[in-house]
Parts: C-alpha cells; sequence; structure tokens
C-alpha cells in the first residue's frame, strides 16, 4: 500500500474537497492518502498554519478558496515547497463563467446557506424518518417517492440518502404471510418503487445481519429456498401492479438512490408537460 500526505484546504467545511479526494482515489488501486484537512481557512494567519502543516508533511494540496489574496498566497507557498496544488472549483467555474457570459461571486460556504433549499431538505428528511418501515401510512400520499420490497433490500438506508437529497421518501416492508397494506391500494401521488435482490446475496446479508443480532436460530428468514420463494413472490406483485423495478444486488445506495432520483425527475417531467 503506497501512502501519501494529502492537504485539503478549504475556506468553507470541505465537503467538496472531500467528496472530489473520495471520487478519485477509488481509481487507483493500492493508494492511501493521509488526509490533513484544514476548513474555515478564511484568514492569512490561519492560512500560515496550513502551509506550516504543508511544509512539515509535504504531499498532494487540493483547495476550494476563493478569496483572490489568500489563494495567490497558497499558491506561491505551494511552488516554493515544490509541491503540486490544484484549485478543485476553477475547471467547473471557468466554463460556467464562459458559458453564462457572468462573473462568480466568489462568497465562501455559499452551498450551506439556509435557503429554501436547505429547509426542504430538513423537511424531507423528517419525513422519511417519520415514515421508516411501513409507519405513518395515513399520510403515505405526501411522499415523493415509495420503496417497497423484501426485507434487507436497503429500502431505510436508501430512503435517508435521497431525504438528504429534499425527496421526501418513504419505504414499506414485504412480510410473508402479511397482505399489503391497502394504503398502497389506489395511491396516486407518489412514484412507487418496488426493490429487489439477488436471493443468494440476500441471505448472505440476512445471515449477517443476525449474526450481528446474536441470533443463531435457522428460520425461514435465511433459509435459500424460502428467501427465493419471497423475492420471486415480489416480482410478481410489483409486475402485477405495474410498478418500476430496481435490483439492488449489484448497486450501491449511492447509485440505487441516483436512479430513483433520475425516475422521479422523469415522472415530475411528464406530469408538467401533460399539466
Amino acid at each position: 500500500m503506497k501512502s501519501f500526505h494529502l492537504h485539503l484546504v478549504s475556506d468553507a467545511t470541505g465537503e467538496t474537497n472531500n467528496a472530489v479526494a473520495r471520487a478519485c482515489f477509488v481509481q487507483f488501486e493500492d493508494v492511501e492518502p493521509i488526509e490533513h484537512n484544514w476548513s474555515m481557512i478564511r484568514t492569512e494567519r490561519q492560512l500560515e498554519k496550513v502551509i506550516a502543516g504543508i511544509k512539515a508533511n509535504p504531499g498532494v494540496v487540493l483547495f476550494t478558496i476563493l478569496d483572490k489574496d489568500l489563494r495567490k498566497y497558497l499558491e506561491n507557498a505551494c511552488r516554493e515547497l515544490s509541491v503540486p496544488y490544484i484549485s478543485v472549483l476553477d475547471p467547473v467555474l471557468d466554463v460556467l463563467a464562459n458559458y453564462l457570459h457572468a462573473k462568480a461571486r466568489n462568497l465562501p460556504g455559499r452551498q450551506h446557506a439556509l435557503d429554501a433549499e436547505y429547509f426542504a431538505r430538513i423537511e424531507a428528511m423528517d419525513f422519511v424518518m417519520a415514515h421508516d418501515d411501513g409507519q405513518a401510512l395515513v399520510d403515505l400520499s405526501k411522499a415523493d417517492v415509495v420503496l417497497v420490497g423484501v426485507s434487507r433490500t436497503s429500502k431505510s438506508p436508501t430512503c435517508i440518502y435521497l431525504g438528504n437529497r429534499g425527496i421526501k421518501a418513504a419505504n414499506v416492508p414485504l412480510v410473508p404471510g402479511l397482505k399489503l397494506p391497502e394504503e398502497l391500494d389506489n395511491l396516486e401521488g407518489p412514484l412507487i418503487i418496488g426493490l429487489t435482490n439477488d436471493p443468494n446475496v440476500l441471505v448472505q446479508i440476512r445471515r449477517n445481519r443476525l449474526r450481528m443480532l446474536n441470533e443463531t436460530r435457522n428460520t425461514e428468514y435465511i433459509d435459500p429456498e424460502a428467501v427465493k420463494a419471497e423475492v420471486a413472490a415480489a416480482r410478481r406483485l410489483f409486475s402485477e401492479r405495474g410498478w418500476p423495478v430496481l435490483d439492488v444486488s449489484r448497486r450501491s445506495i449511492e447509485e440505487t438512490a441516483a436512479a430513483i432520483m433520475q425516475m422521479v425527475a422523469e415522472r415530475r417531467g411528464k406530469q408538467k408537460i401533460t399539466a
């Protein structure tokens, strides 16, 4: 494993730097960055401490600093120390400025402003937590999307991710032997999506879950044939209801959520066209 020092310097929370760094480093095998996070750097005195840290542990510097004087100070210091540095936002800002024929406002932390979008995300997260695992079905019509699936198909974590993106998501479990909640019948507002998983993968996930709970009994919950039948029944239900289906067996939570957000956006677009 090759390790190196990575300095993430930001005039805000540093989330952008972290996201970009992680997206890039997963493309390299046997590489492990030693991260040094420098956030809320907005004065020359604060930046001096950052430069001292870079000097003590030379490595790659990724920065999101919009103040011209501060970034020039940092760039000059990096050149003197002979360390590579990258302004993460510059390529995107340059393209947008040229395309829009406008000048960026250069306000640090602008994406974290308490605007309407922020409060919409908070409201969505509250909705997700109140409607997890089949709860509060009485106002299910207020959801943007409802996820339906058997146990351990990532319904809850996917809903939480969607809520953080401002989407009101609810999830309803399919339990063998129990009827589907009546509230799902003729539900017109939300987009209902069925989540499924490969039965073999599902069995392993469920076994791991029971092991964490110190449960050692063998039940139909982890019986391969029973799980196959459970998944098949869920797929038949989705088909009968005409619900779109997502197989999560080879998808991360982020990939599943991205697919759902695309489906929600397409549905909203069609509704606007027909309205």
